[in-house]
């Protein structure tokens, strides 16, 4: 007789999503790049994977910095300063790192407060059901990264109403707001950049329609933090010029290099934020070592070096997409460090990811539901520290990828991101 955790495995098995990715594990056994293990990592951009080293361009420090010595010695130096581990929920207790490591950041986004959480997803899971109640509404992007979506499930379950808005479209999001009253307040959820397309949203309007609707902007900008604005400040601070009826939240792995992420507020929100997020309350902290490390981090942002890194990194993302531009390829994305390569059919995204390992280069082969079906993309990851020869090889790669397999022409496409 089987158990009833061997039935559910079973049941889970036979569930939509789950046939799908066995479906294409299955056809595609040798192009299937998912799930891989990374034996080794260095120097630079280069990673080993079933004894193959390839140029890793899945990577998301942007900035190189994981590879910078001053910020794994401070990962050192913390280790031999609190140890491995907090030791306890912050419920109960912080060491002094997070606090130097919160106001190094506030001071750094010229906010008034910063939370850190041990992830943006474990941040957006616990502010938004936080931040609403029973008489309160949700209005999201309908493209909204999957852990606002999730954190907007919880809120629902506890009883707050939600709804959708079509992408960056203010107008339609007045419309959504207008017909969910009468409601005490509201929360509007957006991407400070698109993590698939990587278009930005219109955030003045969306401001504006928020403020006039008793609706506060909620904006995750994981993949801004570090990249865009003034010292890497993000996309709020540049599109808006203040945190005004807004929060923001950013990540401390991506361009920081580091572990976790946090929300910028008000010291009274940052308050709240600790009563109210159960992620917070009931959840691990960020390693002790990772704060030392975030302090650092900032430090160099806000330093003279950080032109130094921007320019390196927007001098190859301006190469690669010119470069994969000129081959007549379907670029989306270039105005962060993210650039989609649109290929379309499942299979054939999976084979295009398979030709450029074997050439040298990983890339990540994104399929549905992470975009839309038949809309797979090659998702490439600039950093700071790819050397032009890397560049060059991968824009020859894909030369020779064009050879191989007829892929779509800018002309005439229009690509969404989902969730």
């Amino acid at each position: 007789m089987s158990l009833p955790i061997d039935r559910l495995t079973v049941a889970l098995r036979g569930s939509g999503l789950s046939r799908l990715v066995d479906l294409f594990a299955q056809q595609f056994p040798d192009d299937h790049l998912k799930d891989m293990v990374v034996d080794a990592a260095g120097p630079g951009r280069t990673i080993e994977v079933d004894g193959r080293r390839v140029t890793n361009f899945g990577s998301d420090s942007f900035l190189g910095l994981d590879r910078d010595p001053r910020v794994q010695r401070a990962v050192t130096d913390g280790v031999a300063r609190w140890g491995t581990h907090n030791g306890s929920s912050r419920a109960f207790a912080s060491v002094r790192s997070n606090i130097d490591a919160e106001e190094k950041l506030a001071a750094w986004l010229r906010t008034e407060a910063t939370l850190i959480y041990p992830s943006v997803t474990l941040a957006n899971l616990g502010a938004i059901p936080g931040l609403v109640g029973k008489r309160d509404y949700i209005a999201y992007d309908e493209f909204a990264h999957n852990s606002m979506q999730e954190g907007i499930k919880i809120a629902r379950a506890n009883g707050t109403a939600a709804g959708r808005f079509r992408h960056n479209d203010p107008a339609d999001l007045a419309q959504v707001l207008q017909a969910a009253r009468p409601y005490n307040f509201a929360l509007v959820c957006v991407d400070g950049v698109y993590s698939m397309g990587g278009d930005l949203p219109p955030l003045c309007e969306l401001a504006g329609v928020a403020k006039a609707n008793d609706a506060i902007l909620y904006v995750d900008d994981a993949h801004g933090t570090g990249v865009l604005g003034e010292h890497g400040r993000g996309t709020v601070l540049q599109g808006l010029g203040s945190y005004d009826n807004t929060l923001v939240v950013g990540s401390l792995s991506k361009a920081f290099s580091c572990f976790g992420g946090f929300v910028g507020c008000t010291a009274a929100m940052q308050r709240q934020l600790k009563i109210r997020s159960n992620s917070y309350v009931f959840g691990g902290p960020v390693p002790p070592p990772y704060l030392d490390a975030i302090c650092t981090v900032v430090d160099l942002l806000m330093s003279p070096e950080y032109t130094r890194l921007r320019a390196s990194l927007d001098r190859n993302l301006r190469r690669l997409s010119a470069g994969a531009t000129a081959l007549g390829l379907t670029v989306i994305g270039g105005q962060t460090p993210i650039i989609s390569i649109l290929v379309g059919d499942e299979g054939d995204t999976l084979r295009a990811g398979r030709f450029l390992f074997d050439r040298g280069y990983y890339v990540q082969s994104v399929l549905f539901p992470a975009v839309p079906y038949r809309a797979g993309v090659l998702r490439i990851q600039v950093n700071a520290n790819h050397t032009p020869a890397e560049l060059a090889g991968l824009l020859d790669a894909l030369w020779a990828l064009t050879r191989e397999m007829t892929l779509p022409a800018p002309q005439g496409v229009q690509h969404r991101a989902a969730a």
